[in-house]
């Protein structure tokens, strides 16, 4: 990033740097020498002292492009924004150009196989659609080897914490696993970005889905539409990332719905409204469309409203029901896969210590 900007430089484009954090390494220092820097603004939080980006100071600056580092980053509590990439939209919609840099395990859809192979959940993440918005996307690609001797080094962190890093998240297993995620995705916005380009109504084979999983399957069908189906159940998250993921794959439309028997969604326990209003929100963060229906016959309900909107998978995560209710196909579970004939539901087996991310 930094040597771009130096390259933009040279051909006449004002750039600054808006925020840049070298943790210290000589070599990024240096190669920050001869840009400049907009000073940080000063905020107090329990007693402490923060630095963040001074978006005042840069948007009176007003340059032509704006260097970011760390998109991912949770700003400071009484900011503008809560995440810096919010103040990243705030700068493009000042029409300022931005460079920035985010590591792979930052991106929102991502962040159930980042935890599933490193047991980290990552709690700063990237909505995938602030990702599309780039005009170009560049991988920069160093290998595990490459990267433990820079670690070993100590030219990534100092000693002392380089070498809980290699104990931890850097461990050569983990890294391989990383890079093979950034490539698989470095190809997906590839191919996505190829295909608008050379069309931007691609056509894709017909296939009928009339079928129930236990895992994750994707079926490529002409108009596909997903719907996410959302209840008070902390896997919901994981679900909404999943139904997010492969409508992108897909170029789908995706909705996430909630259905209640009550007279009106306040009467839910206190409990059960606050878990559902938080996932609601989390699916419009990652720009899904959210509905609340409401109807004593939960699954007619559901489907109906899935046929009326020409659902064709739905989405589910798989309760903890007792055996005699499975038995008896009594859940709700076997209730719509028996109504939805002419849909794929895919079914996604919870993890009992996930958590909200």
């Amino acid at each position: 990033m930094l040597a771009d900007a130096h390259e933009l430089v040279k051909k006449g484009v004002d750039v600054v740097i808006g925020y840049l954090e070298p943790h210290g390494r000589k070599d990024t220092i240096a190669q920050a020498q001869g840009l400049e820097l907009i000073p940080r603004c000063k905020m107090e939080y329990r007693g402490a002292v923060f630095e963040e980006m001074h978006m005042e100071a840069i948007l009176a600056r007003h340059p032509e492009v704006c260097v970011v580092d760390e998109l991912p980053h949770t700003n400071v509590p009484g900011s503008s924004h809560g995440k810096r990439w919010e103040n990243v939209l705030d700068l493009l919609e000042a029409g300022i150009d931005v460079m920035t840099t985010m590591n792979i395990q930052h991106l929102e859809s991502l962040n159930d196989q980042v935890w599933n192979m490193t047991g980290v959940r990552m709690r700063e993440t990237i909505p995938d659609w602030v990702m599309k918005q780039a005009d170009e996307v560049v991988m920069v690609d160093l290998t595990p080897r490459a990267l433990l001797n820079r670690l070993e080094r100590g030219v990534v962190y100092p000693q002392e914490k380089a070498q809980q890093a290699l104990q931890n998240f850097f461990k050569e297993s983990t890294l391989v696993a990383l890079r093979e995620i950034a490539m698989r995705q470095t190809a997906h916005e590839v191919e996505i970005r190829q295909v608008t380009l050379s069309d931007p109504t691609p056509q894709a084979p017909v296939t009928p889905a009339e079928t129930s999983s236990e895992g994750p399957r994707v079926s490529a069908t002409l108009n596909d539409r997903i719907l996410v189906y959302v209840t008070e159940h902390p896997s919901t998250a994981m679900l909404i990332r999943r139904g997010r993921r492969v409508a992108d794959y897909l170029q789908a439309d995706c909705l996430a719905v909630f259905v209640h028997a009550e007279t009106e969604f306040n009467a839910l326990p206190r409990a059960k409204r606050e878990a559902v209003e938080r996932h609601l929100t989390f699916a419009r963060n990652l720009h899904i469309e959210t509905r609340v229906l409401q109807g004593v016959d939960i699954t007619s309900t559901l489907i109906d409203f899935a046929r009326l909107h020409s659902i064709t998978q739905i989405f589910m995560v798989r309760p903890q029901y007792s055996p005699w209710e499975g038995f008896l196909g009594r859940n709700l579970i076997h209730r719509i896969v028996r109504q939805a004939r002419d849909m794929q539901v895919t079914i996604v087996a919870e993890r009992r210590d996930d958590t909200h991310g």
